[in-house]
């Protein structure tokens, strides 16, 4: 799958864009910050530079390693201590560009997020047309072992498609002899999780972030296909969250059953938030790269 100009130049335009909204959002975060105000201001800023939010920004926070993003009136706010995981995707045109920092206030923390920080670069470094995934993740559980903590191993990178954040593919974390394919022309996010704890992660019994499923034939209420329809014209399957969709709803409570049916019904994907399993602390760092005419180009650096 080769790219032409145009498909190349949306790529690194939505680079660009999370780039400098992973800068600005990292300098923003504080202590005491509402989680809503942060992610808000990630949302809107994306949009105010010309792109749109490929997923909802997830504000992961200590040992929740990801898929956190505040709901409606959430009153969360990031702890003293909190070590901070801002991970953002950016889509032009459904060209994705997928990037995270973690920011930790407590000093304790640094040599976990300089173990993760250095994976990734690590692992950029090692990138190249043909290498094995296998290689890759070698590199970045070498990495992060040789500073003292373990790689995640039930999260990994991932091939990225056209509207589509996962289109595939996995990037393993560690040295998975079993991952035997090999990188080719395509789009790629690495994102090496770090932590001090067991080095996996379990879904907890928190969604605050949705996908839509194929329609398929069965019995459904008109508000449900309302939704269904007003999603897919902005989103189609790319990840939302039901911040974006209050003003369909006269009450929170309207909007918060109609997706529980949409999810009963197959409609609706829910993203459970995940959870290290031994209650570590953990750490994520994510580029996006593009492999295009035998170069690597990574696109949100």
């Amino acid at each position: 799958m080769g790219f032409n100009d145009e498909e190349i130049k949306k790529l690194l335009e939505a680079g660009r864009i999370a780039r400098i909204v992973r800068e600005e959002a990292a300098r923003t975060a504080k202590p005491g910050m509402k989680l809503l105000e942060l992610a808000e201001f990630i949302e809107g800023r994306i949009r105010e530079l010309g792109g749109e939010p490929a997923f909802p920004a997830n504000l992961s926070i200590n040992e929740v390693a990801a898929h956190y993003t505040p709901a409606i009136n959430d009153e969360l706010v990031i702890p003293d201590d909190a070590v901070l995981k801002i991970d953002l995707g950016v889509h032009v045109d459904g060209y994705i560009a997928d990037t995270a920092v973690t920011v930790s206030f407590n000093p304790l923390y640094e040599g976990l997020l300089e173990a993760s920080r250095k994976a990734l670069e690590n692992a950029l470094e090692t990138v190249k047309p043909g290498i094995r995934v296998s290689e890759v993740g070698k590199v970045i559980e070498d990495t992060i072992k040789s500073m003292g903590y373990k790689p995640i191993k039930n999260l990994t990178g991932h091939s990225i498609g056209r509207w589509l954040i996962h289109s595939g593919k996995s990037i393993p974390n560690y040295h998975d002899r079993l991952a035997r394919w090999r990188l080719e022309e395509g789009v790629y996010a690495i994102e090496p999780f770090a932590t001090d704890g067991a080095g996996f992660v379990s879904e907890g019994n928190i969604v605050t972030i949705y996908s839509l499923l194929p329609l398929h034939k069965g019995r459904y209420t008109r508000k449900e296909l309302i939704v269904y329809k007003k999603i897919w014209s902005e989103r189609r399957t790319l990840p939302f969250t039901e911040r974006w969709y209050r003003d369909l709803f006269e009450t929170v409570e309207g909007l918060r059953n109609t997706l529980k049916l949409m999810m009963n019904h197959r409609l609706v994907h829910g993203y459970p938030i995940l959870i290290e399993r031994g209650r570590g602390m953990v750490a994520q760092f994510e580029h996006t790269f593009i492999i295009h005419n035998g170069e690597v180009i990574v696109t949100t650096k």
